[in-house]
């Protein structure tokens, strides 16, 4: 109705300017001419509005060619017989235009609403194609399909647990009697034609791909049944492909998830098995040779069998703290408690605790003291200090000192440094160190430490590298976040 009054709206508009410019000439026009001249308005009027305007424009024109352009004017007086032949040949002509214009212009819309239907069907094959998740890919299915036919209800359904469900639906949902015929379709194939099921305005569409069932798509609405059907199959058989292929990726991807992890726990046992074999072998023969009264030995050897014990008892410790690291980590409950202080107690916490366990390295701390106080939480922090330091340690020579430096990055940031005096690390494993059970040659660690100490640096956000030192050594590098405000206890100090 709306479009009606829209071009019967703009056929009187335009007939009235028509019937305005040709007034002032009607003298010297002739009726032939001034009908004509009214086929224009017609046009307009069944171009914007459909045959019922053009109908109502014929009308107008009839009545505003009688009233101002036959004598005696403004009257219905047609007068002589001349007069009613152009009249007759106006509307008997007028008419059947109206009609063709009407549609070929309805044709048109059609064209024009069949190609943007492919259009949005060939943007949807693109989407198709590109690699997506499964989840991601039925609501673009379903979203896509709604607006290409107007759709009330759409529904995807594919097995799960060995039935059809719906896993992806956009619009109204389907009521208990369609979601019951869909079944009974899909379970009686004999009851599709052309592996598709119609009643009413509801389509149900088998999803087949090179023969075997994927699932089924279900179409409410006019439009969508009465849609050319061989390129809907045709579409309908790219959706079951596509559908097909993001489900084999997905079970690719978990085959893959799980032999990976399968793989790094076998090594990740074999690895902490190993090393926790040696230090276990070392305390027990020392201990065993020392608790044996029948051996003699000398107070000299005693004394060095007893540092063998402390030595190896560390690196069982720091082995053991290194594995309950990992455990918080794979159990996805690392959330950092972050408590604010100063980087310097937390170096010098660490440095106290460690001094028994550096194997004769001394540490060089120089802190600056007017760095701001630092946000973090400090178990977490402080494993990352002590892995890097352990790290120097078994990589430097014996004897060497290790360097502790602090400066302030910028506004939000300060770096911390370690700096030994061993090998360094080369340029195309900086990266691969941080790995889990990465290893340096001749290395007698496990391998978690510094991808612990990653790991716990990550987890505030902030970052972890390595560089080579100018005189040799490695340096390792992570920043700390600081505090945006500081407590009234570190004023005062």
């Amino acid at each position: 109705m709306k479009r009606i009054l829209i071009g019967t709206a703009a056929a009187l508009v335009t007939m009235a300017a028509l019937t305005a410019v040709m007034i002032p000439f009607r003298h010297h026009v002739s009726i032939a001419t001034t009908a004509l001249v009214l086929i224009v308005p017609v046009i307009v009027g069944t171009v914007s509005g459909g045959f019922v305007a053009g109908m109502i424009s014929v009308g107008a024109g009839f009545l505003i060619y009688v009233v101002f352009f036959i004598q005696p004017y403004l009257t219905w007086y047609v007068g002589k017989t001349e007069n009613w032949v152009p009249l007759g040949v106006y509307v008997i002509v007028m008419v059947p235009v109206a009609r063709v214009v009407a549609s070929m212009n309805t044709a048109r819309q059609k064209e024009r609403q069949r190609g943007a239907e492919i259009r949005q069907l060939f943007e949807l094959s693109d989407l198709l194609v590109a690699d997506k998740p499964l989840d991601e890919l039925l609501a673009v299915i379903v979203t896509t399909l709604a607006e290409v036919f107007g759709s009330r209800k759409v529904a995807l359904l594919l097995p799960v647990d060995e039935r059809l469900q719906i896993v992806a639906s956009s619009g109204e949902p389907l009521s208990p009697s369609e979601m019951t015929n869909v079944l009974m379709s899909s379970a009686k194939p004999e009851t599709m034609t052309g592996n598709a099921y119609e009643q009413g305005d509801l389509l149900a569409i088998a999803l087949t791909a090179a023969a075997r069932p994927i699932g089924s798509l279900v179409l409410c609405g006019e439009a969508a049944v009465n849609y050319d059907r061989e390129p809907l199959m045709i579409f309908a058989n790219q959706i079951a492909l596509a559908v097909e292929r993001a489900q084999l990726q997905e079970e690719a991807l978990k085959a893959t998830l799980t032999e990976g992890v399968a793989r790094l726990a076998k090594t990740l046992v074999a690895a902490v098995s190993h090393d926790l074999r040696a230090p276990l072998a070392s305390i027990k023969a020392s201990s065993s040779t020392l608790s044996d009264a029948d051996i003699q030995i000398t107070t000299e050897t005693r004394r060095r069998l007893a540092k063998l014990i402390d030595i190896q008892a560390d690196r069982l410790a720091e082995l053991v703290q290194s594995l309950l690291d990992m455990s918080r980590i794979q159990a996805g409950v690392l959330e950092p408690r972050c408590t604010i202080m100063l980087l310097s107690d937390l170096v010098n916490g660490v440095v106290r605790d460690l001094t028994s366990s550096m194997r004769g390295h001394a540490i060089l701390v120089d802190i600056p003291s007017e760095l701001p106080p630092i946000d973090v939480d400090i178990v977490l922090i402080s494993r990352v200090l002590t892995n890097i330091l352990m790290n120097a340690a078994r990589h430097s020579p014996k004897g060497s000192s290790i360097a502790i430096g602090a400066v302030r990055n910028d506004a939000e940031t300060i770096e911390v440094s370690v700096t030994d005096h061993g090998p360094g690390v080369p340029a195309d494993r900086r990266d691969e160190i941080f790995g889990l059970l990465a290893r340096r040659d001749n290395d007698t660690g496990a391998g978690l430490g510094l991808s612990i100490a990653k790991t716990f640096v990550e987890a505030h956000q902030q970052r972890i590298w390595v560089d080579n030192a100018a005189d040799g050594g490695a340096v390792f590098s992570f920043t700390l976040p600081v505090a945006k405000s500081m407590p009234e206890e570190l004023r005062l100090a």
